[in-house]
């Protein structure tokens, strides 16, 4: 065999032995890559989450803040449009049952801060953690409407505030508000259950 032949061998080797090498090095980087856009994809998820879960919770408190100059006299006290709810049901059906207590709770918390007290925090949680249970059964029934869920969330709403004042005053004669609250809860149930219709099907969120 001629020194040519041998001196050709030996390149082809070497060679061979750098082609693995390079592909390893450029399966290490798309696997970075790959990784890397991965990573953008969630922090940017993560983000848009907040900013959209930001707009709820700020238009929640806007439609709080309206309803303080609503009063409606009827000689019962906690009867209310829930203007508030409005949001809570497209939150609940755009984005889940997390994020709609999440915006719910939030919303509460800031609104007694600015616009109530303690006392108002407690009856609105009460209500509205009832509310939300009752309404997020009825979606996974499927078998009701947006509008029918947000009347049954209404009724519910009031339901667990009047609970909750039997309890905190101990007298069962509170239940006497019962039939006024059912029917004032139908009505804003109705009217926040229109108005969220028109808005869940005119927005496009994606989960």
């Amino acid at each position: 065999m001629s020194k040519s032949n041998k001196s050709t061998k030996r390149q082809v080797k070497k060679q061979a032995k750098k082609e693995p090498s390079k592909n390893n090095i450029k399966n290490r980087k798309n696997i970075k890559n790959s990784k890397d856009s991965k990573t953008s994809a969630t922090s940017h998820s993560s983000a848009k989450n907040v900013a959209v879960t930001g707009v709820f919770i700020a238009l929640a408190m806007v439609f709080s803040y309206i309803e303080t100059f609503i009063p409606i006299n009827v000689g019962v006290p906690g009867v209310k449009l829930g203007l508030a709810n409005i949001v809570t049901i497209v939150v609940l059906h755009k984005l889940g049952v997390g994020r709609a207590v999440l915006v719910s709770l939030i919303r509460i918390v800031l609104s007694a801060m600015l616009f109530g007290n303690i006392t108002v925090m407690l009856y609105s949680l009460a209500g509205a953690m009832v509310s939300l249970l009752v309404m997020t059964l009825l979606c996974k029934l499927k078998f009701f409407s947006i509008a029918g869920v947000s009347i049954a969330g209404g009724v519910a709403h009031n339901m667990g505030q009047l609970v909750l004042a039997m309890i905190m005053l101990a007298d069962q004669h509170v239940l006497y508000y019962a039939p006024v609250l059912i029917i004032s809860g139908t009505i804003a149930g109705i009217v926040t259950g229109i108005l969220a219709v028109a808005i869940t099907y005119r927005v496009n969120i994606d989960k």
